[in-house]
């Protein structure tokens, strides 16, 4: 990483090789009017140049290319003009600077790029590779030859802790393996079974219980499972480009909310952390759940060094911080929801209702692809930081990009967010120009009762069954597409980007009602081929994660809100900590991933060919 993709300097917490220390002198804040590009790299390769302000309509000249010239004031594009020069900038000073491109008349809130590296460096924190074990001098010859090695170094026994110690042949110095991650623990042996019990729903007071065990206990060994579980699936996903190159895989990406209970009587709000989660339609692999909270940091440290270069009057994306959630942010944030859509009232709406109130509540926000509603129920976290959702959501598809980009083909299912399609464009925008990657929005009318879902997949059973008697010459798939091209002629425009929405012909138990709209139609698909790709739209995959999460994970059980409380939630077992939820969730993934087998009796990583076999508790503690 470069100097201005260095993560954030504000604790004492190393990232692979990155030391994260607090400045002694506060950087000068940028003067740039666009966010400087910057950089990242995947699995120690090569560095690459990140740049996400730029046009986000697939269909204009100006999608993919920065700005090589922003003028403060509108002027008129000119016929045959260069992409990249027709672009101003709007807004600018008020904290929420937009790029305007006067092409297609879009407009684009910038985002720094060094937040989006920032935030892509913690989420590939995992894939960092530990320090070889070599000879300790720096001076001698075998400080870069690594251990175990005949010709550099002898077996020289073993240390009290177990650990294999080895003497170097060069300089006679002495070192050891690191210490056994079990080494300090007082009852290993009840590793498992706390694991065992934690994913199948048993609550805190419940284990500490069954266990003998204290709660500080029960944290310490979640602290140890995450660490276990995280190098567990990083060993397994660095194969993952290998994995999936030249097959065709079909992605289904969701968001899901938590809420933390609060922890004093006089201040009874709750934090919100959204979590973006993305999975395998066909194997039902989670490739990522990341959650918008860095429990590395230290807020008093942030806000200080905020404070003193300038963050707190800085425009949003210029800021060295621009990542994160700053108290006065937040007090903005509860200001400004008092002019936007209070409470989101979604039962008794059409499916088509839905999706244009969910444009018009995109309208309306400061930043377009922000979906963070804070309001007065809500507080800054205790501990650590809480990041922008769109941070995420950015860092999040380029760790999708960095595992999946050597795929033939790529089709992104996702919910209909704003946020999630500007990430998901600018981190493809190489492979959806060479169309070698798709993006779809999915909406799914969930608010029928279980007699009304089964009325309505009874009706496209006997629309299927009339139409399979009206086309004899064809089969029951070549039914389904022309079903599929007569929704698709019949696809209705909807909300202030004309976006065109198709009803789906065959809804299920878990999507009774289903739209689906083609981000990225070019033009260039024949209709059968749309057809079946409309066909495949579904975010099944993610959302029976989601659910699995709610149902296994007591913690993260779905928590009541009264008109009492006024918005605020309180549920007995909920997390007192926003950090034990990124904890959970990285257990979770990695044993729904790698040891909870299906009807078929394979896991998810067995599916896609990451393993062979269900992989046991214990072998995913490395124990």
């Amino acid at each position: 990483m470069g100097p201005d993709s260095a993560y954030c300097p504000v604790s004492s917490t190393t990232y692979g090789a990155v030391l994260l220390v607090s400045p002694i002198t506060p950087p000068a804040p940028p003067k740039a009017r666009i966010p400087e590009d910057s950089e990242y790299a995947f699995f120690g390769g090569a560095k690459r140049p990140l740049q996400v302000n730029f046009c986000k309509n697939p269909r204009c000249a100006n999608y993919g290319v920065p700005p090589a010239v922003a003028v403060k004031y509108a002027r008129r594009a000119k016929a045959g003009a260069a992409p990249g020069v027709d672009y101003r900038l709007g807004a600018f000073g008020a904290g929420l600077p937009n790029l305007h491109c006067l092409l297609c008349k879009e407009s684009i809130p910038l985002k720094s790029n060094r937040g989006v590296v920032e935030e892509l460096t913690r989420l590939l924190a995992p894939f960092v590779d530990r320090a070889p074990l070599c000879c300790p001098r720096p001076d001698c010859s075998n400080a870069a030859v690594s251990a175990p090695n005949p010709a550099a170094y002898y077996r020289f026994g073993k240390t009290e802790g177990g650990s294999a110690r080895y003497r170097c042949r060069a300089c006679k110095k002495t070192f050891s393996e690191p210490l056994r991650a079990t080494l300090r623990q007082r009852e290993p042996r009840k590793n498992v079974p706390v694991l065992t019990s934690l994913m199948n729903k048993m609550p805190l007071t419940r284990i500490t219980e069954a266990h003998g065990i204290s709660p500080q206990t029960v944290y310490d060994k979640l602290d140890f499972f995450a660490k276990q579980a995280e190098a567990f699936a990083a060993k397994h996903e660095r194969r993952l480009p290998e994995v999936v190159r030249g097959t065709k895989r079909y992605l289904a990406i969701d968001r899901q909310e938590y809420a933390v209970n609060w922890t004093q009587r006089k201040d009874r709000r709750n934090v919100v952390i959204r979590a973006l989660g993305t999975a395998d339609l066909e194997t039902g692999f989670v490739y990522g759940m990341h959650i918008n909270f860095d429990g590395s940091l230290s807020a008093d440290t942030v806000e200080a060094d905020a404070a003193s270069c300038g963050d707190y009057t800085a425009a949003a994306p210029l800021r060295r911080y621009a990542r994160l959630w700053l108290r006065p942010d937040y007090t903005k944030a509860v200001a400004d929801s008092a002019t936007r859509v209070a409470k989101r009232i979604r039962s008794g709406l059409t499916l088509e209702e839905d999706i244009l109130k969910t444009y018009q509540e995109a309208e309306i926000r400061g930043d377009v692809e922000s979906p963070e509603m804070v309001g007065a129920h809500q507080r800054f976290p205790a501990t650590g930081m809480q990041v922008h959702a769109e941070y995420t959501m950015y860092a999040h598809f380029y760790y999708l990009h960095g595992l999946l980009s050597s795929a033939e083909k790529l089709r992104f299912y996702m919910d209909q967010e704003s946020g999630i399609r500007a990430a998901c464009l600018a981190a493809f925008e190489d492979e959806i120009r060479d169309r070698r990657a798709d993006a779809f929005f999915v909406r799914l009318g969930k608010e029928l009762s279980v007699d009304a879902k089964r009325k309505v997949i009874r009706r496209s059973k006997d629309a299927f069954a009339a139409e399979c008697d009206a086309n004899p010459e064809l089969d029951e798939h070549q039914v389904k597409v022309l079903m599929m091209k007569r929704e698709l002629a019949a696809a209705a425009t909807i909300g202030k980007w004309s976006d065109r929405w198709a009803v789906h012909p065959f809804p299920n138990q878990a999507e009774p009602g289903k739209a689906v709209c083609y981000l990225t139609d070019f033009g260039d698909l024949d209709e059968d081929h749309k057809a079946r790709l409309h066909l495949k739209a579904s975010l099944h995959a993610i959302d029976r994660f989601f659910m699995s999460v709610r149902r296994r994970l007591n913690m993260l059980e779905r928590p009541v809100a009264t008109s009492s409380r006024a918005g605020r939630t309180w549920y007995g077992y909920s997390a007192y900590q926003p950090e034990n939820i990124g904890k959970l969730l990285t257990v979770f993934r990695a044993y729904y991933n790698y040891c909870l087998a299906g009807r078929d009796g394979m896991t998810p990583a067995m599916r896609l060919g990451l393993t062979s076999a269900p992989i046991s508790p214990s072998e995913l503690l490395g124990q």
